[in-house]
């Protein structure tokens, strides 16, 4: 069944983020990436976002599971390898920009790669800087024929791509944290939490990949060459240390907002506390201008006979406050 290769419409999803659906071959040919109209052998085909019709034929003409070809469009589908006949499915999460509240955040979304005998398939939810390098040709020693090399390319390049994002929430968070020093307002303290969000999916997603690349050491279905191994070893290096570049973010982030919500929580105190001092300094005159404003007989009440009772009443009131002010004063309750 001959498949109908093109470049679709551009849609709008969610959050107002553009996504290109769109199916793109491409081939090394001497030396250089061409984009090319027909699959060949040695090949790599670049699925972006396809839909339900594109999926089915292509899982027809080449022979690969429907269901593994979906697994990468579902944002909650987590990482793995599955050895099939024909094929092998290596699934890891990717680092993306995401727009919510009018700011780009950071979250993941799945990646597929899919290695038959004859060529290389990516599919994807979104047109991902991680696989944008290898489609300008601006990878070096990359050939879509090599197919080890290139997906061990890929996987360097995810691995970069989240350190290169950890960096950026490291300056965001520092900017926020600035921010928070002259006056701390929820607006800063929700953009601390995005931040810890974005980190939370980039930790969990990390990990899921590690467990990939431990497995990827023993598939015996994608063939290892010794000139690969060090382009291994320093996948798997850039992976750890993304992993602990995000826990230790991650961690700088919740003591700041622990932090933040301690400062927050004494300044309230202290405002109550305040608040109460004043109430009981005021309840001294209060409760003798009550008592006095009472509808008694006047001759009962202290002062009442003479002229100047009145400024009598208001001095002692005063009096009373002073000495409660300088009691609780002493008291270290100011």
């Amino acid at each position: 069944m001959e498949v109908e290769f093109f470049i679709s419409i551009v849609g709008e999803i969610d959050h107002r983020r553009e996504v290109v659906i769109v199916i793109r071959m491409f081939k090394s040919i001497d030396g250089a990436i061409h984009q090319i109209q027909e699959p060949q052998d040695g090949c790599w085909i670049a699925l972006t976002n396809p839909t339900a019709t594109e999926v089915f034929e292509i899982s027809e003409q080449f022979e690969i599971e429907v269901d593994d070809l979906r697994a990468p469009l579902d944002v909650e589908e987590r990482s793995r390898i599955e050895v099939e006949d024909t094929y092998t499915l290596i699934l890891v999460d990717v680092p993306i920009i995401e727009e919510r509240n009018d700011k780009d955040w950071y979250g993941t979304i799945p990646l597929g790669i899919i290695v038959t005998d004859k060529m290389i398939f990516t599919v994807c939810l979104e047109d991902t800087q991680v696989l944008t390098r290898f489609m300008e040709g601006r990878v070096r020693n990359f050939f879509t024929y090599m197919k080890t090399r290139f997906i061990l390319q890929i996987l360097y390049r995810n691995a970069s791509m989240y350190l290169r994002y950890l960096r950026i929430i490291d300056k965001k968070s520092e900017q926020v944290e600035e921010k928070l020093h002259l006056s701390p307002r929820n607006q800063e303290l929700i953009e601390l939490l995005e931040l810890e969000k974005s980190l939370v999916y980039f930790t969990t997603s990390l990990r899921s990949n590690e467990v990939v690349l431990e497995k990827l050491l023993k598939v015996d279905s994608i063939k290892k060459y010794p000139e690969d191994t060090e382009l291994l070893d320093d996948v798997i290096i850039e992976n750890t240390q993304a992993i602990e570049m995000a826990n230790i973010y991650s961690g700088i982030l919740k003591s700041m907002m622990d932090a933040f919500a301690s400062v927050i929580s004494n300044n309230l105190n202290d405002v109550m506390k305040v608040l109460s001092i004043i109430t009981i300094v005021m309840s001294i005159p209060t409760m003798v201008f009550g008592a006095y404003g009472m509808n008694l007989n006047p001759a009962g009440m202290p002062f009442s006979s003479t002229q100047w009772g009145f400024l009598v009443i208001i001095l002692l009131s005063l009096a009373a406050s002073i000495i409660a002010a300088i009691v609780l004063t002493k008291k270290r309750f100011f």
